[in-house]
């Protein structure tokens, strides 16, 4: 007869009978099964994370079409105001040069930008440890 102390006890299982290999397969099967889970959670996640992003994201698409629209509308409006003191040729001239210097200044700052861009220098530098680090390095 074994002592208290000794026995050890699982969620109510005797397991002072078991050998490690069994211990062993008993803990990796649970840990196969925990990972399963953990797996199983993160896809519900990422797909009720992945629904709202694309309703945000449709909603921003909109708000862009809108914004373009107000900015067209306007557009007409300085053309048509401009009409009213030159003609309709030299006003449309005078906004469609308005609208080459915006986009020729924002393709300028956004080209500066892209340049500033390095890639994932500090993932890739910690990826290239993890070999070494498993190696005990």
């Amino acid at each position: 007869m074994t002592t208290p102390s000794r026995e050890r006890h699982v969620e109510g299982i005797d397991v002072s009978q078991s050998s490690i290999g069994d211990l062993l397969g008993e803990v990796a099967s649970d840990l196969s099964t925990l990972m399963r889970q953990e797996v199983e959670l993160a896809k519900a996640e990422l797909r009720q994370e992945a629904s709202k992003a694309g309703k945000a994201a449709g909603m921003f698409g909109g708000a862009g079409l809108a914004g373009y629209m107000v900015l067209l509308f306007l557009s007409f409006a300085l053309w048509a105001g401009l009409a009213n003191v030159l003609d309709g040729g030299w006003a449309a001239l005078i906004v469609a040069a308005v609208w080459a210097l915006i986009g020729a200044v924002l393709f300028t700052v956004a080209r500066g930008k892209a340049r500033e861009v390095r890639g994932l220098r500090q993932t890739a530098e910690t990826v290239r440890e993890v070999p070494d680090a498993l190696k005990g390095r």
